[in-house]
């Protein structure tokens, strides 16, 4: 069977060389690139993102990742972001004060964690809603966090003819969204590309809805 091609989206972002070697071993044809027609036509694009809510948005905006992610999305191809990767799909994001737009694919607004230490570090239980395909046989596994920004409520009313998201939470401190499975945008808070075998079995199960 053909292996799914997956771009992972090189905007300046860290953390690029652990999700590509993750993706091809979860089952991909992985490409590291920028290039627009890339990522327009690869079955499934990854968004990692590592740093500060507005430098991640600042840079995807630099490299138009907004209008492929958009794009990608109106024509119902898979769209993974990955910890800030995941944030910035959201509305907003406050920083020390500063609220900064997000890409708004999803209403809301991405806060400080109400835990007593931060950042959040280290390996987390999740709890999928029923039916997850990204959770597909992990569910009781443990994923590796690192951060102190999350969306904490979820704002997006399902409609018909539309499924209702599937949600996954974490708590540290408070409960926080750990996992979203929009259609055909999904995202993780966690790093599955650092969480040994369940995050690759996780990107495997991604990988493998692509076909």
């Amino acid at each position: 069977m053909t292996r799914p091609r997956v771009v992972v989206f090189d905007y300046g972002s860290g953390n690029v060389h652990s999700a590509v070697k993750a993706l091809s071993v979860a089952g991909a044809d992985v490409e590291l690139t920028a290039d627009r027609t890339a990522a327009l036509e690869a079955d499934g694009l990854l968004v990692p993102g590592v740093g500060s809510f507005s430098a991640v948005q600042q840079a995807l905006l630099a490299h138009g990742g907004d209008e492929i992610i958009g794009r990608r999305l109106a024509g119902g191809r898979s769209v993974l972001g990955i910890c800030v990767g995941m944030q910035v799909l959201f509305a907003h994001g406050v920083e020390r004060g500063a609220d900064a737009p997000g890409l708004g694919e999803w209403p809301g607004t991405v806060t400080e964690l109400n835990a007593p230490v931060l950042p959040h570090m280290g390996w987390n239980t999740v709890a999928p809603d029923e039916g997850s395909v990204l959770f597909d046989g992990i569910e009781d596994e443990r994923f590796y966090f690192v951060h102190s920004f999350a969306a904490q409520t979820w704002e997006l009313e399902a409609t018909a003819p539309f499924p209702a998201p599937r949600l996954t939470w974490t708590t540290y401190g408070a409960p926080f969204l750990a996992a979203v499975e929009n259609g055909p945008l999904s995202a993780t808070q966690f790093h599955p590309e650092k969480s040994g075998e369940a995050g690759i079995r996780l990107l495997r199960n991604w990988v493998d809805s692509l076909r």
